[in-house]
């Protein structure tokens, strides 16, 4: 049932159901409290009603700052994610409640970080916006719809295609020699990367029980997109593995 009165200068509507929580809003204008009950009612007798009541009282802020306490820490990616979302923090998208967090207003987040960031920078950010959204619709009871899917996405830049020239690599290996450097493996390290074209995090992770010079390949079981898979090594590869100690701690 619901319920219009009169309440200082503004109409305070509610509405009452079995089965569903009391709906309270006010507005400037009795037909817009009217409206407002019709389609609540509307909703609840075809049973898609989802309240906003949640979404009304709490932050963009607060559910970005929920989740980095609670859902990042368990991520293999955690501490981008968190140097992310704690700069994502101080933007000014962060005080608007959840139900107020508008395509519109996304749009403006986009556009505003396009002033300082590149392209693919603020696709990562929408990505992780949209995560978190998604994440307090279905486990937080945040009844509203995701707005990152409703806006246009920044066109990504070409990718990049470039590789170093005979010239540029010498001279790159040259300032890499071991004489006066306080990391002893930096060339062989550089050299496998230049070779088999794998992260940083993907190096550093090795383990000498997962390289097999015989079949000149190695097995890394976990990789950025969380997934397994073999790469191929050349002979050059086999040469650096070779010389290099596997008691080296990098290594073991």
């Amino acid at each position: 049932m619901a319920s219009i009165r009169k309440h200082g200068s503004c109409w305070q509507a509610r509405v009452r159901r079995a089965g569903f929580p009391t709906e309270i809003k006010s507005f400037p204008t009795k037909a817009e409290a009217e409206r407002w009950c019709r389609n609540i009612e509307s909703d609840m007798d075809r049973g898609v009603f989802v309240s906003r009541v949640v979404a009304e009282q709490t932050s963009f802020g607060d559910i970005i700052w929920r989740y980095l306490q609670t859902i990042t820490p368990s991520k293999r990616g955690s501490k981008e994610e968190t140097i992310r979302l704690t700069a994502t923090l101080r933007h000014k998208i962060t005080k608007l409640s959840m139900a107020n967090l508008t395509p519109q207003a996304i749009a403006d987040y986009r556009d505003d970080r396009l002033l300082t960031c590149q392209a693919n920078t603020v696709i990562r950010d929408l990505a992780v916006l949209s995560s978190i959204i998604n994440h307090a619709r279905r486990e937080w009871g945040i009844g509203i719809q995701n707005p990152v899917e409703m806006i246009r996405k920044p066109n990504m830049p070409p990718g990049r295609d470039r590789i170093l020239s005979k010239e540029e690599e010498v001279l790159l290996l040259s300032e890499l020699q071991p004489k006066d450097r306080r990391n002893p493996i930096m060339l062989p390290l550089v050299v496998i990367a230049i070779e088999t074209a794998m992260r940083r995090s993907e190096i550093l992770n090795l383990r000498w029980e997962n390289v097999d010079l015989l079949r000149r390949v190695l097995f890394l079981p976990i990789t950025k997109n969380g997934h397994s898979r073999y790469v191929p090594l050349s002979i050059r590869a086999v040469e650096t593995f070779s010389v290099m100690e596997p008691t080296s701690p990098r290594f073991q």
